[in-house]
């Protein structure tokens, strides 16, 4: 076995939590069950990471091999990647029948006839989940396993989850290979970012509604005990107030956890309203500006905004919308200088 590989196992069994090692190498596959009994899993991770390359050595592992461990690794701890939405789009509507086979095929052969120092490995799960990972060289460098890309792309539907390495420059030839690889004519990124890949996928696969859940609910009861010399209606107008801001919360949020979206940005084009005769706008040219949201939370900061005092409730139809125009990248138009209930994307 290439001492490349067998370092870069060690140093994938010591990012292991040494309690889920086992579980993780019996997923693995690699080694038998015998091996697997042979290992004490309660020394140090120093000792067992040493352990398990001696075992591969006598498997004769290779890189893919050694690669499919990584994929598990990231698969099961699949927070620490931070992840992109990408959505493909066809001519036409027809549905097509997908051959796993034929876009592995696909993919490795597009993605080696532009580099060929690549490493390529696939992992199916059980949910049409596709977990591709390539590990990038140059012409005249090895691949460097050490910093892949991730691809997450469920068969057929147009929606790819990308975790890119640092080298920016290789997202072009990644996206290039996906729509060749699952006959698409053209991929987008959605502008949406998460470190949860199923917040992301919940988003995307509308496995929530917006209200997000129906759920039975509670009267608002008050945490602090108002003074009795306080004037009666004062308090009454404030515990309505609350409950107005609680109802209209819950009908646009629901009462359930939030998909944790931590990015999102859409592209804004309206017209400016002006008195004619201030001659303030001499041309009726649109103002155009990006929009961007980030937040370790954003779907729970946005629901906060209404009680915390720092926004009107019902919240503007801009904030609200950003799950459901996730399938239309963002892109919002509106022409008559204020957002109506119900926008459209073009």
């Amino acid at each position: 076995m290439d001492e490349t590989v067998a370092e870069f196992i060690r140093r994938t069994v010591l990012k292991i939590p040494r309690d889920e090692i086992k579980m993780m190498l019996q997923k693995w596959g690699f080694l038998s069950e015998a091996q697997l009994q042979t290992l004490n899993f309660h020394q140090i991770k120093d000792n067992i990471s040493q352990e398990v390359v001696q075992l591969c050595e006598k498997n004769s592992a290779d890189i893919k091999q050694a690669a499919v461990l990584d994929i598990i690794y990231n698969h099961v701890y699949q927070n620490k990647r931070m992840w992109s939405v990408y959505q493909m789009k066809k001519s036409g509507e027809e549905l097509e029948y997908f051959d796993i086979t034929d876009f592995k095929k696909k993919f490795k052969g597009r993605l080696r006839s532009a580099l060929k120092n690549v490493t390529i490995t696939f992992k199916e799960y059980e949910d049409n989940a596709i977990w591709i990972r390539v590990a990038w060289g140059t012409p005249y460098k090895k691949p460097n396993q050490y910093k892949p890309s991730y691809v997450v792309y469920h068969s057929q539907t147009p929606y790819v989850f990308i975790s890119a390495s640092v080298l920016k420059s290789n997202l072009p030839l990644l996206c290039q290979a996906l729509i060749v690889a699952s006959n698409y004519h053209d991929i987008r990124e959605m502008e949406l970012r998460s470190h949860s890949l199923n917040s992301l996928q919940d988003i995307v696969f509308k496995r929530y509604s917006q209200n997000f859940q129906t759920y039975s609910t509670k009267p608002v009861q008050e945490e602090n005990v108002e003074p009795e010399s306080a004037d009666i209606r004062i308090v009454q107008e404030n515990r309505s107030e609350k409950e107005r801001i609680h109802r209209l919360n819950r009908e646009v949020f629901g009462s359930g956890p939030l998909p944790k979206l931590e990015f999102a940005q859409y592209k804004l084009e309206t017209m400016f309203k002006s008195d004619p005769k201030m001659g303030v706008l001499d041309k009726k040219e649109p103002f155009r500006c990006l929009v961007k949201f980030s937040s370790p939370h954003l779907l729970e900061s946005l629901k906060s905004l209404a009680p915390a005092g720092m926004a009107d409730a019902p919240l503007s139809p801009l904030l609200t919308c950003i799950p459901h125009k996730a399938r239309n990248y963002f892109k919002i138009r509106e022409k008559k200088g204020s957002f109506p209930e119900n926008f459209a994307s073009p």
